[in-house]
C-alpha cells in the first residue's frame, strides 16, 4: 500500500514542497488519525516512511494503533524541485515561463533544475523493494510517502510508460492506492486494486477474477 502523507501548510497554500521539511498542519494531523483508523484494520505487518516529518508523522499515526515500528528511507522522498521548492504555481510561472507546462509534458524535465520523473521513480521503487525483503507472503507493507514520489512508484511498478504517469492523478492528502502481487505463472507482477482511496478494498467479482 502506497499512502500519501496528511496536509500540510505548503499544501494549503498550494506551493511547492518537493523535499523541503514541511510538517502536518491540524488537519493533517487529523487526516492521519483518521485514515490510520481504517489502514489499521488491515493489519499491516511493515510500515516505511521518508524521512521527511510530514510523511514520518502520517506513519506514526499508524504506528500508535499497530505497535509496529515504522522504518525510515531517504529514497522515498518527494522529488527534489530545486529553485521551484517554496514557490506557489503563479510564482513558477512568473519566475520560469513555460516550465511547468514542460515538466507535465516531458517525463525526462527537470522541476527547478532537480530531479526528473525517470529518477524519482527509481529510487522509490528500490526503496519499497528494499522494504519488501523478508515480508511474509501475505503480509502488508505500507509505504508512507509524497504525491510525486508515490505516482512516479505506481506508474513504474504497473509497467506504464512514464509518459502515461500523468494519467495517474496525484494522491489526495492521506489517500492510499492498493497494490497486490501476482503470484501466479502469467501477467504483470503487480496489479493495481485501488487509487487514490479513503476506504479498503472490496473484492471483485469478475469472469476474469
Amino acid at each position: 500500500m502506497v499512502w500519501r502523507h496528511g496536509r500540510t501548510p505548503w499544501n494549503a497554500e498550494k506551493r511547492f514542497q518537493g523535499q523541503t521539511d514541511v510538517p502536518l498542519d491540524d488537519v493533517g494531523l487529523a487526516q492521519a488519525e483518521q485514515a490510520a483508523r481504517v489502514l489499521a484494520a488491515l493489519g499491516p505487518e511493515r510500515i516505511v516512511s521518508s524521512d521527511l516529518t510530514r510523511a514520518r508523522t502520517t506513519a506514526q499515526a499508524l504506528a500508535d494503533l499497530t505497535g509496529l515500528d515504522v522504518a525510515t528511507d531517504v529514497d522515498l522522498r518527494e522529488t527534489h524541485a530545486g529553485q521551484w521548492e517554496g514557490l506557489n504555481r503563479d510564482e513558477i510561472e512568473e519566475r520560469f515561463p513555460g516550465a511547468m507546462e514542460a515538466w507535465s509534458a516531458d517525463p525526462d524535465a527537470r522541476p527547478g533544475g532537480g530531479e526528473d520523473r525517470r529518477e524519482v521513480s527509481a529510487r522509490v521503487v528500490a526503496a519499497i523493494e528494499r522494504a519488501l525483503d523478508g515480508l511474509s507472503a501475505d503480509g502488508t507493507l505500507v509505504v508512507a510517502t509524497h504525491g510525486g514520489s508515490a505516482r512516479a512508484a505506481i506508474g513504474a511498478l504497473l509497467g506504464l510508460p512514464p509518459e502515461h504517469w500523468a494519467a495517474l492523478v496525484v494522491l489526495a492528502n492521506c489517500a492510499w492506492s492498493v497494490l497486490a502481487e501476482n503470484t501466479g505463472p502469467h501477467g504483470p507482477r503487480w496489479r493495481l486494486e485501488e487509487y487514490n482511496a479513503g476506504s479498503l478494498p472490496i473484492t471483485a467479482l469478475a469472469d476474469d477474477h
